[in-house]
């Protein structure tokens, strides 16, 4: 099995043939539930997670979810699109999803070694909860990114239920989707440039030479962007963008401060955090 999961082909295969089932669970488990539509995406969504768990369990390496969060709203939002009207503020919507989901999801694919590969934080956990590890590892790791990528994506799919005509604020928001997106983009980018050459202790050049987190920023403000542009269409529903809240304090209560806590062993941290902004890619 080793053998296997060491081969970057092998990995590939079983990665897509895991969320290739997930997907087909997802479908079956919504078309079968009676419930509204908001909860049988949901339940739909947690039994595709369960499935991916269960397989990540199997092969040992809590990585197979990764690509999940940058899949999971592509393939929701291609699914209510079949068979609607192509109307403006969908067409929008489903561009901007689509751009921050292919670019991310090849970021993964670009950085996935292989199965015997696991993300660094997967591996604090597990040595630090120690015998509650497999209950960290579903909740923590598996179900709380499922349930705030589905609150971020709840809107766009309430636009492709809705009939709504786009205007100034549906545009604006967009572009601020599509230029988040292309900023994490640059910031990767960027982060990868430095990994190769490794310059100094901290990457000190682009839209990191202001920023600790340039990638957080822009999956921030991309899901704000897809949130306030439904809402400038359907403002009734103010409360579709708690998920572009839960996501917004996902990242200050925990991305960042893993992230801020693992740079911190570094010599000269104390000097980059007082000359660095942690998002806002401004001088201070």
């Amino acid at each position: 099995m080793r053998t296997c999961k060491q081969s970057r082909f092998f990995s590939f295969l079983a990665v897509a043939l895991i969320y290739l089932f997930a997907a087909a669970v997802g479908v079956a488990v919504y078309r079968l539930l009676p419930y509204d539509w908001w909860l049988n995406l949901l339940l739909a969504d947690v039994a595709a997670t369960v499935f991916t768990f269960a397989f990540s369990v199997l092969l040992g390496n809590a990585s197979v979810y990764d690509p999940y969060w940058s899949v999971q709203p592509m393939f929701i939002l291609a699914c209510f699109a079949m068979g609607r009207e192509v109307t403006v503020v969908r067409l929008l919507l489903l561009a901007a999803v689509f751009l921050w989901g292919i670019r991310l999801t090849a970021n993964w694919a670009y950085t996935f070694g292989d199965l015997t590969h696991q993300d660094w934080r997967y591996t604090m956990l597990k040595e630090k909860t120690g015998a509650f590890y497999p209950f960290v590892n579903f909740t923590g790791i598996h179900l709380v990114p499922t349930l705030i990528v589905y609150g971020c994506t709840l809107p766009a799919v309430y636009a492709f239920l809705h009939e709504g005509a786009w205007n100034a604020g549906s545009i604006v928001f967009f572009c601020l989707s599509v230029a988040a997106a292309c900023m994490q983009g640059v910031a990767d980018y960027q982060m990868h440039r430095y990994r190769r050459h490794r310059t100094g202790a901290f990457i000190r050049d682009g839209l990191w030479k202001h920023s600790r987190h340039p990638n957080y920023l822009g999956e921030i403000l991309m899901w704000w962007g897809i949130a306030l542009s439904v809402l400038s269409v359907f403002p009734r529903a103010w409360y579709l963008a708690f998920g572009a809240l839960a996501n917004t304090v996902l990242f200050l209560v925990v991305s960042i401060p893993m992230a801020e806590g693992r740079q911190s062993c570094k010599p000269g941290y104390v000097d980059y955090k007082k000359q660095t902004r942690m998002l806002l890619p401004i001088k201070k």
